[in-house]
């Protein structure tokens, strides 16, 4: 009798086990016609196939099952959407809402940030202080005077270290973070981060080394969110990564709004005075949680995210001469050369801007969406999604969908001179109620910093070989090997570099 109840009782704890590790099946699992999805392990459901770039393998499996797929992220049931009608028909006519990851509950100040907020009357207040005080157009232009001259400073330390008459080599990742991040930092605060005078570089460094920290976490929700057993174990050392960058950054926005509290008078040229001006005027609608969250929002809309597509958008210039020599003339036609290139003159210089476009439609800011759930039973593309389902969106798969684009992996800005579609085809700064507020401040600080490189400088690159355009790791995709290029000014401007190097 023991050999026969041996195999029963070595079965029983397994069977146990199960229950706590396997996959949780959603209530309404019984639904039939649902999406096509690959073969899965128990336990870790799909994790075996997710690696970086993650929208890469993504698109592969797209191929595969089609634009509408499902995955298993460990206990969670995952929609895939790699096609503009899939999109479309999602956000035009289904529910759905953002998913709450660790990342979020961890980093945003209990959701006081209006990107991880979840729809609803608090958003909607986030929001429309965001519209206004951030990002309105009579707001980015109070601050224009700030980005140029933060751009007149990337000029100028390019210039200090190319040698007269000759091409030198210059590396740009580094100086264009630090014009953004200063950019961002004088709006906010009304000083500068990055200059060789400042007292505490050390600040200065741990605020930006935060921002990047944050802009480095995974594109999917962490495997502790999806793994229930995995819940006790800090997970390749991400939950403690998570709380050191908590840290650095609750002590650097405590430490930025006592500084501001300390100031006599309120400047409506700084951001963080205005916000405080107006939290002792509303205070129940500007609590310092909610104004350390919106200014944490500004800080990741505005950072790193700007740097990455000037980077990308320079190494796809340096990869076609031509587009470049094309630019240039456009420059030099409708700007000249006595006069640096201003935000006013953005309108004017069209080329210019389908390049911007084109890069954000090859290397877009987040290729994938912020993952959102379905609040409600709905159908898309023919077949049934049960509510609670995270749903991920593929940018970088729909902005090279060849049923969409013609020769969707070449870069050829002039694509943008006719319409691209109906707006699902290209949504480099996401689509809806979730758009990123900060696409006008993006668009104008790209816009003039690419226009100035090119107005001023001559580029080759270091050598006959290709500027490599592999992606890194990041939610926002910089380039895995950062920019160096062979840069010397150009002699048509040499009044006007001559004029910039005197003021300083």
């Amino acid at each position: 009798m023991f050999y026969y109840l041996l195999p029963f009782f070595s079965f029983l704890p397994l069977l146990l086990l199960s229950r706590f590790f396997l996959v949780t099946t959603p209530k309404n699992h019984h639904h039939q016609n649902l999406p096509p999805t690959p073969l899965s392990f128990p336990v870790i459901g799909h994790f075996h196939l997710i690696k970086d770039p993650i929208h890469r393998v993504l698109q592969t499996l797209s191929l595969k099952y089609g634009p509408v797929f499902t995955l298993q992220f460990g206990s969670r049931p995952v929609l895939v959407l790699s096609s503009p009608s899939a999109v479309e028909e999602c956000f035009s006519q289904n529910n759905v809402s953002e998913n709450r990851s660790c990342l979020e509950k961890n980093m945003k100040h209990d959701y006081t940030s209006v990107i991880p907020a979840p729809y609803g009357p608090f958003w909607r207040k986030l929001r429309r202080i965001t519209t206004i005080e951030l990002f309105s157009i009579t707001r980015l232009a109070t601050h224009s005077d700030v980005r140029q001259d933060e751009i007149r400073s990337l000029i100028k330390t390019l210039l200090l270290e190319i040698v007269h008459d000759n091409f030198t080599r210059v590396g740009l990742r580094s100086r264009v973070q630090d014009m953004s991040f200063n950019i961002i930092m004088r709006i906010v605060s009304g000083k500068r981060s990055f200059d060789p005078e400042i007292h505490d570089l050390k600040e200065a460094l741990n605020f930006r080394d935060m921002i990047t920290g944050i802009s480095k976490a995974p594109r999917v929700p962490f495997r502790t969110d999806l793994l229930p057993f995995l819940k006790w174990i800090d997970f390749q050392g991400m939950k403690r990564t998570l709380l050191r960058l908590k840290v650095k950054k609750d002590a650097s926005s405590e430490d930025l709004l006592d500084k501001c509290w300390k100031k006599d008078g309120v400047s409506n040229k700084q951001m963080i005075d205005a916000m405080l001006s107006l939290q002792e005027a509303q205070p129940e609608n500007y609590s310092d949680q909610i104004v350390k969250g919106i200014l944490l929002t500004l800080l990741l809309v505005g950072t790193d995210s700007s740097a990455w597509t000037i980077e990308w958008a320079m190494s796809l210039l340096l990869n076609h001469p031509d587009v470049l020599q094309r630019a240039r003339e456009e420059v030099d036609e409708h700007v000249g050369h006595k006069h640096l290139i201003e935000e006013k003159d953005l309108y004017k210089l069209r080329y210019l801007q389908n390049i911007v476009n084109e890069t954000l439609r090859l290397f877009p800011t987040a290729p994938l969406f912020v993952p959102h759930e379905s609040s409600k039973d709905c159908t898309i593309g023919g077949y049934n999604i049960p509510h609670g389902m995270m749903l991920l969106v593929n940018t970088w798969a729909i902005h090279r969908d060849p049923k969409v684009w013609e020769e969707p992996t070449s870069f050829k800005p002039e694509r943008f001179e006719r319409s691209v579609g109906d707006g699902y085809n290209y949504i480099p700064f996401g689509m809806g109620k979730k758009q990123c507020p900060g696409a006008g401040l993006a668009n104008r600080e790209i816009g003039v910093a690419l226009g100035s490189l090119i107005q001023c400088f001559e580029w080759e690159r270091v050598s006959k070989k290709l500027v490599d355009l592999s992606e890194g790791k990041g939610l926002t995709m910089p380039k895995y090997e950062p920019l160096e290029a062979m840069c010397k000014a150009r002699e048509c401007m040499f009044d006007v570099l001559s004029k910039l190097l005197d003021a300083s």
